[in-house]
């Protein structure tokens, strides 16, 4: 399997799959091969893949993983990895690399669905103040990184792929997702506070001497700012606003609520969000729809029959 694993990871970018898409499902493949080193097997029989699922929801994980936190549920885990490792195994077949696919028909465990709670009103205010506290080069990034992210709804790969100096229109508030999931492009919009944010945040690189092309966040070394530095940076910010379990998604599924708590169109959330399945709309949102479904309720006043 190692062995075709390169070939496979640069087909998958020939197809236009995102960087993080691409390490996403080539660590399926490299979970499984640790895993059967461990365990004295090869090779890509469906027992075996069927046994390393069953691994992963007992708790199993790959050598890498041990001491971490994993973003998401066992049965997640195991679907995610259970998926990459089916595509792998057609993409060998179809190459020729093996003699059959020995995976048509494997189901992976189905995920959980956790929900990701949004960032209250408050919190995002505090979010945005504890940000802005630091006037240094840093504090204005990750405020206007917190100002795009929760109005624009951009991923956080969308974000940190940004460069200057055409990424971002200021004078018109918009920015440019040049290769979105599935890599397709869009264009988000954003208001004037963010267009603050972001002006100050430029001036500072500007006054810092750094480059006006390239990367548009930049890291403490000057580099591209990656998404460990993302989401150790912001959930320092967190820690001081005193917001609990903060990770940068959290930002995206608070844009998604707040369009639509003001009235916003799902159409033109699913556009600026880059979706075209209505499942994925209802899974950002569902921790609100309860409370969007009280409001609409008192709005409607259905009693005043009665009164």
């Amino acid at each position: 399997m190692r062995a075709h694993l390169l070939g496979w990871e640069i087909a998958l970018r020939d197809k236009g799959k995102s960087p993080n898409t691409v390490r996403a499902y080539a660590s399926g493949v490299r979970a499984l091969i640790a895993w059967q080193q461990q365990n004295g097997r090869c090779g890509l029989g469906k027992n075996d893949v069927a046994g390393f699922m069953a691994a992963i929801l007992d708790g199993w994980k790959s050598p890498d993983r041990v001491g971490t936190r994993e973003r998401h549920g066992s049965a997640s885990n195991a679907n995610l990895r259970g998926r990459s490792i089916r595509m792998f195994s057609a993409w060998c077949a179809a190459e020729g690399r093996t003699d059959a696919d020995e995976l048509a028909g494997l189901t992976p465990p189905k995920p959980s669905k956790p929900i990701v709670p949004k960032l209250s009103d408050d919190q995002l205010r505090d979010l945005i103040d504890a940000c802005a506290a630091d006037k240094s080069l840093w504090g204005r990034r990750d405020e206007a990184m917190v100002r795009l992210a929760s109005e624009a709804a951009n991923r956080a790969d969308e974000l940190l792929q940004m460069d200057l100096p055409g990424d971002v229109d200021l004078r018109r508030g918009i920015a440019v997702i040049r290769r979105g999931k599935g890599g397709k492009g869009r264009i988000v919009p954003f208001g004037t506070h963010t267009a603050r944010a972001l002006d100050r945040y430029l001036w500072m690189r500007r006054k810092a001497g750094l480059p006006a092309e390239g990367p548009l966040w930049i890291s403490q070394r000057r580099k591209r700012l990656s998404y460990a530095g993302l989401y150790s940076t912001l959930r320092k910010r967190a820690e001081a606003a005193g917001i609990p379990d903060f990770h940068p998604h959290r930002l995206r599924h608070t844009a998604a609520s707040r369009w639509l708590t003001r009235g916003g169109s799902e159409g033109g959330l699913m556009a600026v969000a880059g979706w075209t399945s209505r499942e994925m709309l209802d899974r950002y949102v569902q921790d609100t729809a309860a409370e969007r479904a009280a409001e609409e309720a008192r709005r409607l006043n259905l009693g005043e029959l009665w009164t």
